[in-house]
Order: structure tokens, then C-alpha cells, then sequence
């Protein structure tokens, strides 16, 4: 097993380890990881708890002593041919900004297959915490400061989501789609052909609204915040698709989220009340942290609720085909053509409504 470092932006060395861990059998791999990160412990006081809240990786905490009060250290294990559309370099480069910014764990390591990085403290957010204002003003907040970080640290600055979608898109139609995969019970597949007329027309819609492109986290569902209670704090993990995008885009994706993975609900989408309380407390934050007067209007509020509505609908065409995707070579128990379906099912209920807003 060789190490390596690698310069990192010329701020600092990112250690490497040529090592791959068996997904279907970790525990040899990451104890052979843990030899170079923790030497000081012991193979045999070692305890490593698979988390099992994701559906692209392996998420796994390793510890001696007490999960709960002792120092943890996450191994997360790349899932089955994701390296065709992520970034892993990328995905590294946002570890150290938002780390540098306060804004997310230390980067420890990475690894053949996946990474170690600094366990971040709290509980994973659930659906109730979600709809708590003094959460949700939190996480609003913490979205503010991400989307405020300046794009000289991260070279590129263009969006991605419209490069992002084409890529997708390519790799689904180059895979052996629409065969039906590991799915419980039968379940029809998206049709390419409406898909892709469904981006175009999205395209075209979107292309006239001005919405400021920033450093975003474009995965925020409920299962990537942490909250931290006693420091009345929340932090946002795993940046496998952060970068510069749209802001309305990060901000419905999110919104997207409070309906759910396992059994997507449309009605869970936050009501307007919510919305707009929760935008609120972002531009306060988003202008705050960019040096300007944090006072917020009624009718900015209004401007940025009605792009979030129209942004919101070209995140259920990206999480579409990504499940698409993984129901074509994910080794996770997961029904991935079921969810592919329930997302563009959820796009068709809203599109009527969000496509008739006019800008203020």
C-alpha cells in the first residue's frame, strides 16, 4: 500500500493511499486505511458502523471507544461505476474550500475507491426538524454563507447544470435503456423521447431568468444537513455535486427534497408561507456575507420565490436520470427505476403551476 501527496491548489498537500476497499467485505480495507490515518489505534479496539442513509455510496464511521463521544473518523465508499459521472477531483477541491470557509469537515485522505474525512457532529435531519423554523431559518442561513464564496477559489464558475444534464443524458442513452432494473414491482419507465423534450422546452424557459450563479451544494436533501442542537448550528455534507450553478436551482432543489426519497409525496412540498419565511432568512444572509445591507424587501422575496418555483422543475429532470442511471449499475438495495418515475411524475404535477408565474 503506497501513500502519495498531491498539491492541492498550492494550499496544501492532499494525501492519497493506493488502496481499494472491497464494498461487499470493507473491514480488512479500512483497517489497512486506518494503519496510515490513526496508527495509534489498535486493529482490535476498532469499531466501524455502517450508516445506511445514502443511496449512491457506502457511508461507514470507524472508532475506538464511544461513537457518541469519541473521536470518529468516516470512510465512504464510492458506489459502482459513479466515476462515469462524477468528479472525483472536483468533488475534493469543494472539500477543501468549504472546509477553508468553516462550511464543512476536514478532508482526510483519499483512497482507490472513495475518501476519510472529519465526522461532523449531530443528527442527520429528519422530516419534522426540516419544518422547524428554527431549523430551517439555519439551514437557509448556511446556504447564504456557501453561495457567498467567491469563484477565484475554484477556477471554473460557469454553471453546470445544463453540461451536467447533457451528460447524463448521454449516458443514458448510451446504456442499455429502458431494460427494467431491480425494481419491486413493475414500473414504467420514463420515456426518453418526452424527456428530452421536457429539457429543451426547461432550457428555453430558463434561459431568460437572471439568476445569479454561485458556489452551490446542488444535493441538499434532507440526509446531507447535520444539526447540531447544543451549538444551534448546521453544516451540509458530501459534495460530490457541488459547484457553480444557479442559486434559484440549489434553493428548489432543496425545496424538491422535503417531499421524500423512499415514497416521494408532492404534498410535502414546503407551502408558500414557508417558502418565503425561508428566503427571507437567506438574502439576509446571502447579502450579509457578501458585505452589503442585509435589509430584504417584499418584493426581492417575491422575485427569488418565483425563480426557485421555476428552477425547482428542472431538478426533477436531473434526479430523474440520474436514477436512470443507477438502476443500471448501482450495487445498492434500492429501487431506483421506481424513484426515476416518481420524480417525473412530481415535475408534471408542478410544471402547470410553476411555468404560468410571472417575474415581478
Amino acid at each position: 500500500m503506497e501513500m502519495k501527496r498531491y498539491p492541492n491548489d498550492g494550499c496544501c498537500e492532499r494525501l492519497h493511499v493506493d488502496l481499494c476497499v472491497d464494498e461487499r467485505t470493507p473491514r480488512h480495507g479500512i483497517l489497512e486505511l486506518l494503519k496510515k490515518l490513526r496508527p495509534e489505534w489498535k486493529p482490535e479496539d476498532i469499531q466501524i458502523k455502517a450508516f445506511t442513509e445514502g443511496i449512491t455510496n457506502q457511508l461507514m464511521g470507524c472508532y475506538v471507544g464511544s461513537l457518541m463521544q469519541d473521536p470518529v473518523l468516516l470512510v465512504r465508499v464510492y458506489g459502482q461505476m459513479t466515476e462515469l459521472f462524477m468528479d472525483r477531483d472536483k468533488e475534493m477541491e469543494m472539500f477543501r474550500v468549504l472546509h477553508k470557509h468553516g462550511c464543512g469537515p476536514e478532508l482526510y485522505c483519499s483512497f482507490t475507491n472513495g475518501i476519510c474525512y472529519e465526522f461532523v457532529k449531530g443528527v442527520v435531519l429528519d422530516d419534522t426538524l426540516l419544518r422547524q423554523p428554527s431549523v430551517y431559518r439555519l439551514i437557509a442561513t448556511e446556504m447564504g454563507k456557501i453561495h457567498s464564496i467567491k469563484s477565484g477559489e475554484t477556477g471554473n464558475s460557469s454553471p453546470v447544470l445544463w453540461s451536467r444534464l447533457s451528460q447524463f443524458l448521454n449516458l443514458v442513452q448510451s446504456s442499455d435503456y429502458p431494460e427494467q432494473q431491480k425494481s419491486s414491482v413493475h414500473v414504467e419507465a420514463p420515456s426518453l423521447k418526452l424527456i428530452i423534450k421536457e429539457m429543451e422546452e426547461l432550457k428555453t424557459h430558463l434561459t431568460h431568468i437572471n439568476s445569479p450563479v454561485v458556489l452551490c451544494h446542488n444535493d441538499l436533501l434532507t440526509k446531507n444537513v447535520i444539526y447540531n442542537q447544543e451549538e444551534g448550528a448546521v453544516k451540509f455534507i458530501d459534495y460530490e455535486y457541488a459547484d457553480f450553478n444557479y442559486q434559484a436551482y440549489d434553493i428548489g432543489n432543496h425545496f424538491n427534497e422535503f417531499a421524500g426519497i423512499n415514497n416521494v409525496d408532492s404534498s410535502l412540498y414546503p407551502s408558500c408561507e414557508l417558502q418565503v419565511d425561508w428566503l427571507t432568512a437567506y438574502l439576509e444572509s446571502f447579502k450579509w456575507f457578501n458585505g452589503v445591507d442585509s435589509t430584504v424587501t417584499k418584493e426581492e422575496v417575491q422575485e427569488l420565490y418565483v425563480q426557485v418555483c421555476k428552477f425547482s422543475l428542472v431538478a426533477h429532470i436531473f434526479w430523474c436520470l440520474w436514477a436512470l442511471l443507477q438502476a443500471k449499475h448501482s450495487t445498492i438495495d434500492f429501487d431506483f427505476q421506481r424513484y426515476a418515475m416518481a420524480r417525473f411524475n412530481y415535475y408534471f404535477e408542478k410544471k402547470q403551476e410553476f411555468f404560468g408565474m410571472k417575474l415581478p
